[in-house]
């Protein structure tokens, strides 16, 4: 059973227990520093330091102990404290300061509750300070009426605030949202991509393995046997790394992720031995220092051999293919040139294969190009720059 662990005791106490205390070392610090305090504060003679200042801390006790969990008796306390305030008519600054405390307790009802918990919040204050101006006028006081659409002009303007806030945070929300459901697609691209990518070059080998196989199955019982193995070699790796994108796939948050590493360029050398089992003969060929490569711009370069090698098994129609890798400062390039026909990759951007290695090097902000070659045969070449923060281990 896994439990969380309990905040410290400070910070479960609420917010009014320290507002009580403030005001409580207030008064305790006033008691030793003023004769009689206790009557002083309670025995009001026009001083706002004595029952204006237990009015305000009573009120903003209530207001912090209210504030969360029932919001509108914040409001309503706020609102007592002003209108009893209003009776000290040699301190008139003092109501003002309430309202102003319910105003703001308005604001945050606006921000972090329902339509209808922020339209009863704001007009509670309206019609309250509409009840004393009437009741003012009925019964022959003097009322300022500029006062009081002061005052109501700045209950709407802590709505307004309130409501700025609130949908600020809303388009946060939705940005964050659409953000995550973005992130999700792209991963999923990412792993239907790496799906083709494995699927097409291996069942194109196992393709070419079962025609070879068929052809000599009378007349060369060995050769038909290393096809068979061949083609089961090939299919259990093919269903092991649909097992992990799968996986991957069905993961569910708080999961680990696959220990599988993805592949890179020190995967070329069984590749090679892959297509040459096909019929297919491979030349690579490294230039430069070969080091340790971003795992995207590694993952890159061998998806895009890969696909290339692919073509050449599937469509060339012929037996030689030559690849080039070469390690520069800033960027690494990839060459793959094959002498066939080309017949169904010879126009540039034809075909998912090529689409997607496109799509790969532009991610990367690289340079791609695939087309038949005037000498005959076609040509695939992908240049990908390295990023310069990136931590290059130059390597045998």
């Amino acid at each position: 059973m896994i439990t969380e662990p309990r905040p410290p005791l400070l910070r479960r106490l609420p917010a009014g227990v320290w507002v009580a205390a403030f005001w409580t070392s207030l008064v305790v610090f006033r008691f030793f520093t003023r004769a009689d305090e206790l009557r002083l504060l309670f025995d009001y003679h026009g001083n706002p330091e004595d029952m204006p200042l237990v009015v305000t801390a009573v009120v903003t006790t209530l207001v912090a102990f209210l504030l969360v969990r029932l919001p509108l008796g914040a409001v309503a306390a706020a609102m007592a404290g002003g209108v009893f305030a209003l009776g000290m008519w040699r301190t008139p600054e003092t109501a003002p300061v309430q309202f102003l405390i319910a105003e703001a307790v308005v604001g945050y009802c606006v921000v972090t509750r329902s339509r209808l918990v922020s339209t009863i919040a704001v007009s509670m204050p309206l019609t309250v300070l509409a009840t004393l101006y009437l009741w003012g006028m009925v019964n022959g006081y003097a009322v300022n009426p500029y006062a009081y659409l002061g005052l109501a002009a700045t209950v709407l303007i802590a709505w307004l605030i309130g409501n700025t806030v609130r949908q600020s945070r809303a388009h946060t929300e939705a940005l964050r949202g659409r953000a995550s459901e973005q992130a999700v697609t792209a991963e999923r691209l990412r792993i239907a991509r790496e799906l083709h990518d494995m699927v097409a070059h291996n069942i194109g080998i196992i393709a070419i393995q079962a025609g070879m196989g068929s052809r000599v199955m009378d007349t060369q019982p060995a050769e038909t046997r290393n096809a068979l193995n061949a083609i089961e070699a090939t299919s259990r790796e093919t269903l092991a790394g649909l097992r992990r994108m799968l996986g991957a796939l069905r993961q569910g948050e708080g999961e680990s992720a696959p220990l599988e590493v993805a592949p890179g360029l020190d995967e070329l050398d069984r590749m090679v031995e892959k297509a040459a089992g096909a019929g297919v003969r491979v030349a690579l060929t490294r230039r430069g220092d070969a080091r340790t490569l971003p795992p995207e711009v590694d993952l890159a370069a061998y998806r895009i051999v890969q696909e290339a090698v692919t073509n050449v098994v599937k469509h060339s129609g012929t037996r030689d293919c030559h690849v080039t890798v070469a390690y520069e400062d800033r960027e690494l390039g990839v060459t793959v040139v094959d002498l066939g026909a080309g017949a169904a990759t010879g126009t540039p951007g034809t075909g998912y294969g090529l689409a997607g290695m496109r799509e790969r090097v532009a991610l990367l902000h690289g340079e791609f190009s695939a087309g038949p070659r005037p000498e005959g045969g076609f040509r695939v070449a992908a240049r990908l720059p390295i990023p310069e923060e990136a931590a290059l281990e130059v390597g045998p």
